[in-house]
């Protein structure tokens, strides 16, 4: 069972592509895993929080600057971004206006599987991640009302919910684990990053899955709204970097440029819902979750050799 789950974490863009392939020509495998999406991140949220403890956390926490850095990062030049991204793809309408909220979006939940496997700050990853969730009910609409005049409802409950359910206990529970039993934990420690590896491809099965008649039935100009996801998606990774210019710890640049390329998607369908939108203004959304699952890898490999 270890070296299945080796094998996987050292291909996971490869099995990344194939799940992905798999979820457009046989959707109904990833419908079935789609009422999982939230278990399967809260699952994902306890495994990665096995690998530090509490310790670590209180060393995350004696440098608040870090924090309004990241947010800083994470809403200020990714939210022009995809304005910007949003006009040059699609001029006006509500993709454009999709890119625009995508911009606006906090942190991806899988960041700090990504920043394991890239061997950066796990523990910086996860208070980045429950800080930009819990702050996206004020700040994404204010973003969105004043980049595009359009008024969002906001869903407090159910991000709220999801905040709790899905970061906030996992969380809480794997590093209480890894503080009260440390040596037990540590001795499968390269473990994690591929038991979160197979987490990870079950939840894009159940990402891609639902959305592909979505994505095929668009054409060629699922290629646009692609283009448009990917220009987004390695804008954030540019940003991130940029917080080489405030410290040289690599471990902390690489936690960065997750927190600040990946998305969490999922947010943008439940502010359009919630504010009754027409349902297109989600779609980029869903473009850039199958397109940032398929670059992370990539950049987390690559990152690891260096």
């Amino acid at each position: 069972m270890s070296r299945l789950i080796s094998f996987v974490e050292s291909n996971l863009v490869w099995f990344v592509i194939l799940v992905a392939g798999l979820g457009l020509i046989i959707p109904e495998t990833g419908k079935f895993f789609e009422p999982s999406i939230g278990p399967l991140l809260a699952l994902l949220m306890l495994i990665i929080s096995l690998t530090f403890d509490a310790h670590d956390v209180r060393l995350v926490l004696r440098k608040p600057s870090r924090q309004f850095l990241a947010l800083g990062l994470v809403y200020g030049p990714m939210s022009i971004a995809g304005l910007l991204t949003g006009r040059l793809f699609f001029g006006s309408g509500p993709l454009a206006a999709g890119q625009t909220l995508l911009g606006t979006l906090p942190t991806d939940v899988s960041s700090p599987l990504l920043v394991l496997m890239a061997r950066g700050n796990v523990a910086l990853a996860a208070v980045f991640n429950a800080a930009n969730t819990a702050l996206s009910p004020f700040i994404v609409p204010f973003l969105f009302l004043s980049l595009t005049g359009i008024q969002l409802e906001v869903p407090l409950g159910s991000i709220v919910l999801e905040l709790v359910l899905i970061v906030l206990i996992p969380t809480v529970l794997g590093v209480s684990f890894r503080t009260g039993f440390p040596k037990f934990f540590a001795r499968h420690d390269s473990t994690y990053a591929g038991l979160g590896s197979i987490v990870y491809l079950l939840i894009l099965l159940a990402v891609v899955g639902p959305n592909a008649e979505t994505i095929i039935g668009y054409g060629w100009y699922a290629f646009v709204i692609a283009g448009a996801a990917l220009c987004l998606n390695l804008i954030g990774y540019l940003v991130g970097m940029a917080a080489r210019l405030l410290t040289t710890d690599r471990k902390e640049v690489i936690t960065y440029l997750f927190t600040v390329s990946k998305k969490e998607f999922s947010i943008a369908a439940a502010f359009v819902a919630a504010s009754g939108l027409p349902s297109e203004i989600a779609i980029p959304a869903a473009f850039f979750a199958v397109i940032q699952m398929i670059t992370s890898p990539i950049a987390a490999k690559i990152l690891a050799r260096g």
